[in-house]
């Protein structure tokens, strides 16, 4: 069986060069715009937010635990990135329905008209960033991109991490 070096070198290595180039010249520019549109800091949101509140959106109330498990992060980081969301009145913090003393997190009404605001100007900025590809072309890329990310985090999670030094 060959080893991940024998692939590695197998696939063209300029391929991979550019592959891993334009992911992080991607990275930037999404980070510059937030991918709120370019230029319009008023519908920019941090990418955990966005994450956090399309999560809640889509799946509907949910505990931290449960949350951080189907992010793919853990509760402590949920935890530390929801309390601004609370804070600032996007997200309610409810007792769970069957059990008082449970948390349930939950999009409030300000959170999704604050997401929708921040989706939509997204999807203009998509539409004017993708007006010259065909339906086609967009759909390949979701594909691609989709599975891309799919794979980077099935590698995420099977890479061992490091242990501290002691």
């Amino acid at each position: 069986m060959p080893t991940q070096s024998d692939m590695t070198t197998q696939l063209d290595t300029g391929v991979l060069d550019t592959l891993q180039h334009q992911v992080a010249v991607f990275a930037r520019r999404a980070e510059q715009t937030r991918l709120g549109g370019v230029g319009q800091a008023r519908n920019s949101m941090d990418r955990a937010a966005y994450l956090l509140l399309n999560r809640l959106d889509q799946e509907g109330p949910m505990g931290v635990k449960a949350l951080a498990g189907s992010m793919g992060i853990d509760s402590s980081t949920v935890t530390r990135q929801v309390a601004p969301l609370v804070d600032s009145g996007m997200v309610k913090r409810t007792s769970h329905p069957e059990d008082g003393r449970a948390v349930v997190l939950q999009l409030s009404p300000r959170g999704k008209a604050r997401l929708e605001e921040v989706r939509s100007s997204r999807r203009d900025l998509m539409a004017r960033v993708t007006d010259d590809w065909t339906a086609e072309e967009r759909d390949l890329f979701c594909d691609l991109l989709t599975r891309f990310n799919v794979a980077l985090s099935a590698a995420h999670s099977t890479v061992p991490q490091a242990t501290p030094a002691t």
